[in-house]
This record gives C-alpha cells, sequence and structure tokens, in this order.
C-alpha cells in the first residue's frame, strides 16, 4: 500500500535527498582492496562516535552480531544472552551455525539482566561443561519494547565479567535511541563494551548497513571473517555515504520519535483489547498484548491496513514502531484506526 502509514519497522525507512544525493557523488573505490575512501571515512568516524580503535562496515546488523561472536568465541564455547534477546531469537541461529558455540539464555528484567545471576551462570570448561566466554547485550531491547538498559546494569555487567576475564558485546542495533532516551553518551555505554554494533538502516534512515567497532586486532579478523562469509562489497561507498549522513545528522531527530510512540501509545493504552503500559515506551517501539472478545491479532491487522496503517504481530502481540517516515498526521490515522476498529 503506496500511502500506508507504515509501523511495522524502523528498518522500513528510506534515504532523504540528501542521502540520494550521496549516493550519487560518491567517492568510491574498491573496499576489499582498502580503497575505497567513503567506507574508510565512515569506519573512522564510527569508531571515534564509539570511542574504539577501528571500526567495520557491513551489510547488517545480524552479520555485524555473527563476527563479534566469531571473533571473542572458540568452538564449544558457550555465550551468555538474554532470553528474549535478538542474538538469540531472531539471527537464524548463528551463534550454533557459524560459531559453534553454546548460547545460555537468561531471565531478565526488561532486558536488563541481573548481574549475580550472569556471576552464578558462568562456567569454567571440564569435559561436560563449556567455557563461558563472552556476555552479550542488547540495547534498546527490541524485544522488550525498545527498553534501554541502564548504564549502571551495564556496568555491573562489566565488572562481572572483567572479574572473570569474559568479553562483552553490545548489540547496540538502536544504541543511538538509547542515548537520546537517557541523556547518556552513546560512548558511555559503549565503554562498557569490547566490542558494539549498530545500525545505520533503522531509526538513522541510511538505506542498508551496519557497523562493529572494537580494538584494531579484533576489527582486522572480523574484516577476514566478513569475507569468509560472502560479506566483502567493491565500489561499497555509494552506500556508505549516506551512512555518513545517517551517523552526523539523523540521531538528533530520535526524540521525535519517541515523543509520538509515546502519544500513539497513551492512546492506544485506553481502547478495548490492548494490553499496554503507557509509561513502559521509553522509545519508539510499542508492544501491546492483544485480547479483544471480538478479533484475534491477525484481524485486527487487515482491519488496519484496510485503513491505510501497517503494523505487525510479534511474540503472540502487535508492534507499533515510530520513526522518521511517520510523522503526527500518521500517528493520528493510526489513533483513529485503532479506536474505530477496536470499539466498533
Amino acid at each position: 500500500m503506496a500511502d500506508a502509514s507504515d509501523f511495522r519497522s524502523d528498518t522500513v525507512t528510506r534515504p532523504t535527498p540528501a542521502m540520494r544525493r550521496a549516493m550519487a557523488e560518491a567517492v568510491v573505490g574498491d573496499d576489499v582492496l582498502g580503497d575505497d575512501p567513503t567506507v574508510q571515512e565512515l569506519e573512522a568516524a564510527a569508531a571515534a562516535v564509539m570511542g574504539k580503535e577501528a571500526a567495520l562496515f557491513v551489510p547488517s546488523g545480524t552479520m555485524a552480531n555473527a563476527l563479534a561472536v566469531k571473533a571473542w568465541t572458540s568452538a564449544l564455547e558457550e555465550v551468555i544472552v538474554e532470553e528474549k534477546s535478538h542474538i538469540f531469537n531472531m539471527e537464524s541461529t548463528h551463534l550454533t551455525f557459524i560459531s559453534r558455540v553454546m548460547p545460555r539464555p537468561l531471565r531478565s528484567t526488561r532486558g536488563a539482566m541481573d548481574p549475580e545471576d550472569i556471576r552464578r551462570n558462568i562456567r569454567t570448561p571440564n569435559v561436560h561443561t563449556p567455557r563461558t566466554s563472552l556476555i552479550c547485550v542488547e540495547s534498546t531491547h527490541n524485544n522488550w519494547g525498545g527498553a534501554v538498559i541502564p548504564l549502571e546494569n551495564l556496568k555491573a555487567v562489566r565488572r562481572v565479567a572483567l572479574d572473570h576475564g569474559i568479553r562483552v558485546h553490545i548489540d547496540g542495533a538502536r544504541i543511538f535511541n538509547a542515548s537520546v532516551a537517557s541523556g547518556v553518551p552513546v560512548r558511555d555505554f559503549a565503554d562498557q563494551s569490547d566490542s558494539i554494533q549498530f545500525c545505520l538502516s533503522k531509526g538513522l534512515g541510511a538505506p542498508i548497513g551496519s557497523v562493529l567497532a572494537a580494538d584494531t586486532k579484533t576489527i582486522d579478523l572480523a574484516r577476514r571473517l566478513r569475507k569468509a562469509l560472502g560479506g566483502g562489497m567493491r565500489q561499497v561507498g555509494v552506500i556508505a555515504a549516506p551512512g555518513l549522513i545517517a551517523l552526523g545528522e539523523m540521531p538528533a531527530r530520535l526524540g521525535q520519535d519517541h515523543a509520538r510512540a509515546k502519544r500513539l501509545a497513551a492512546a492506544l493504552a485506553g481502547l478495548p483489547g490492548v494490553e499496554l503500559d503507557p509509561a513502559s515506551v521509553e522509545t519508539n517501539i510499542i508492544l501491546i498484548g492483544f485480547a479483544h472478545p471480538r478479533l484475534t491479532i491477525p484481524q485486527f491487522l487487515a482491519a488496519l491496513e484496510a485503513r491505510g496503517v501497517l503494523a505487525l504481530a510479534v511474540f503472540g502481540g502487535i508492534r507499533f514502531v515510530t520513526h522518521k517516515d511517520v510523522d503526527d498526521a500518521d500517528v493520528e490515522r493510526a489513533i483513529e484506526a485503532a479506536g474505530a476498529i477496536l470499539k466498533g
């Protein structure tokens, strides 16, 4: 539906006119040979923002996470993950398929794992059990409705990791949303990790790509691993160019997405069949439980689509995500449509 108000995900954002011009005018080279200057500029800028020695431009957040896990672990080891995390639930089992490691999922409070629970679950290797070598944290947390993992929690997790000689990787696909919502600079979050990845192609609005940041040695290994997984790209400056705009200009507008999400959540919370605490909406993701007397989730989504509003079924509920390509009028359209359907 060409004119739909699309709340399915912030992955549906389209490049801005400035991004399209940058793509057309990008200076390019062969990135596999190491001579694409636009990619080099993006990687240097990303490393500086995250306070890391180096960075690597990759096609997707899933690849960035896969590279980090592979770089920090060896086969037959174990990785601690949060039970609802994207890396555990939604990345096509690369933990076992690519890295050959065992995930150990832990419960959390809105994505924030208890540091002492982590400590209790760290294992040393013997003939029966693997060595725990990595802890993965996600912020904002997709499946907890865009929850921000508090900086103090990350610091406590980091202390546990250091006590046991374990690495920490942050899946920061939406780390700039976390920064804007909390007022904590992204570098302060990144400082609690050995590596961090963030997506350019979600709320930041670039058409494609993510960045992995870490120390130089690890990024050198990740570059080789990227090639082995088929992620080596050639004149990729054409997509790194909009990534530079995304990184430099787009974080400042994320607060608008958060405000629209809160407004939409407050309106949805009072509707029949909707199970939602508006106070739980911290950033741009709204997750609602649904128990309507007349409508199933597929029926409600179909009725919304008929009125020009797109949302997504996830984990037995419904997700609305605000982003740069939905404005105040789209929010009003969604509120009006949902009200008419659920009250009718």
